[in-house]
């Protein structure tokens, strides 16, 4: 065989945008020096590496850097979905991000910067095709996280913020390590597939080290997802980082575990193992999260909670494959769908919850307490209906379609994998997520304690706003478009 390996580079062209990205806004920053320029370079670079995502993914599954195993870079519609979704998500948190760089307090440069990196980590991770690529591209997503979140200059709780997430970061990435080079160590394979064969005959299974080393892959990546009992960054982490950045790791950093796990479960690690593991993660995730939530005062920890209870809707179509009726081959593809859409329709209420309070709050403050928005939505009606409609979508109540619709999608997939206990877990948690989601949509219309003086939200923040409202809208009322693409 050739030592010689022909690369695919229109497989590629999502990495060199992402990549190229990141270059362009170090020029920029170097040679121009105007923030403007920066932002817009940025901005540039996110809207191209969307649309290469997005026909690279059209154009049918491409494979490069392959072996007799596999291929460690598949581009196929998976992919191309979540490098898109990542490089808009950046275009969103770009968008966001206006008021706070424009007051000065984070340098525009490096955080243009740091945001092209993590985009282009989400954008491999999406095409990763074995452990190694999988790890790394998962890492260069986090890794910019941790600067981000203490950036702004002064900030005493955005430092304690930072060395929480990057302590505990750590400990998860060496779990998640071990447990793949435990992995290698009983398989010899480091390609999903083919170590999804290894691990399928079912002789490997018998091995207590393979069980352990499964349990730690899941357990490393389900820090990614914020799932209990690995959460506890979460909440401290959004309080303590500027608001954007707080939006960026609720959607992003969740998103990106989500699709690390969804590529091993699918392709490599065995369901009798990770079945039961999530099931118990997913139960307990949403339970915890929501129950926490309802004693929340302050806004960005009610909406750190929530995600947490989110990310246990996430993983509960993953639990499915607890039992053998679960792991039919329609059955699998029915929990797979449902995970990824809906981590896509959190991804996209989510971003638009973040997106109302930047709106309703001063220029680079933090997110207050919630008794501050009583009120806001009479002042600035489009803002305050905005918000209060992804508060809505997230609780999964009409008219916000897509939150509906997402955990009917879960609820379905569970029953068809014959786990109704788990689908009775995520509905009672969804009658418990109702209280804190609607007293704060109630909270935005309530009569206000005294007046306050009106400020009209920045443009970039309001057009933010309006694209994920719009998506979300869209996506509510034709659910089957993004069916049909995971």
């Amino acid at each position: 065989m050739s030592a010689v390996q022909s690369i695919d580079h229109v497989a590629l062209l999502p990495g060199y945008l992402a990549a190229g990205t990141a270059v362009l806004v170090l020029l920029v920053d170097l040679l121009l020096a105007r923030p403007r320029a920066t932002v817009a370079a940025a901005a540039l670079g996110a809207t191209a590496t969307a649309l290469g995502a997005a026909l690279v993914g059209a154009g049918g599954d491409r494979g490069t850097f392959c072996v007799t195993d596999g291929c460690s870079w598949v581009a196929d519609d998976r992919a191309g979905l979540v490098g898109a979704v990542f490089a808009l998500l950046t275009l969103g948190v770009l968008a966001l991000a206006g008021p706070l760089l424009r007051g000065g307090r984070v340098p525009v440069g490096e955080f243009c910067f740091l945001l092209a990196c993590s985009m282009t980590g989400g954008v491999v991770l999406g095409a990763a095709g074995d452990l190694i690529t999988l790890i790394v591209a998962l890492e260069t997503l986090t890794l910019p996280l941790y600067v981000l979140v203490g950036l702004r200059r002064g900030s005493l709780a955005g430092a304690e913020a930072a060395v929480t997430f990057f302590v505990v970061s750590v400990v998860a990435t060496t779990v998640t390590l071990l447990g793949a080079a435990l992995l290698y160590a009983v398989t010899g394979r480091l390609h999903l597939r083919p170590l999804g064969a290894a691990l399928a005959d079912g002789t490997l299974l018998d091995l207590p080290l393979t069980t352990v080393a499964v349990t730690l892959v899941v357990l490393g990546l389900a820090f990614k997802v914020a799932a209990v009992p690995f959460h506890a960054w979460a909440p401290a982490t959004y309080d303590g980082a500027p608001v954007p950045v707080a939006a960026y790791l609720s959607t992003a950093s969740k998103l990106g575990g989500v699709v690390a796990l969804l590529a091993v479960v699918q392709h490599a690690l065995p369901a009798t193992v990770t079945g039961p593991v999530l099931a118990l993660l997913a139960a307990l995730t949403m339970t915890v999260g929501n129950l926490v939530a309802l004693r929340q005062r302050r806004m960005v920890r009610l909406l750190a909670w929530s995600s947490v209870a989110q990310a246990g809707y996430i993983l509960a179509p993953l639990g499915a494959l607890a039992l053998a009726a679960g792991r039919t081959a329609d059955a699998r593809t029915a929990a797979l769908a449902a995970a990824l859409a809906y981590a896509v329709f959190f991804v996209v209420l989510e971003i638009a919850a973040f997106a109302g309070v930047v709106a309703l709050r001063p220029d680079g403050a933090d997110g207050g307490t919630i008794e501050r928005y009583r009120g806001v939505a009479r002042r600035h009606r489009f803002a305050g209906a905005a918000f209060g409609l992804a508060l809505v979508g997230l609780a999964g109540l009409p008219p916000g379609l897509a939150g509906l619709f997402a955990k009917v999608t879960v609820v379905r997939s569970l029953v068809a994998g014959g786990s109704g206990w788990l689908a009775l877990v995520v509905a009672v948690n969804a009658v418990v997520g109702l209280a804190y989601y609607l007293r704060v949509a109630a909270t935005l219309y309530a009569s206000p304690a005294e007046p306050a003086p009106s400020r009209a939200p920045s443009r970039s923040v309001i057009a933010a706003l309006a694209a994920a409202s719009a998506v979300a809208v869209v996506l509510g009322l034709a659910p089957q478009l993004l069916f049909d693409l995971v």
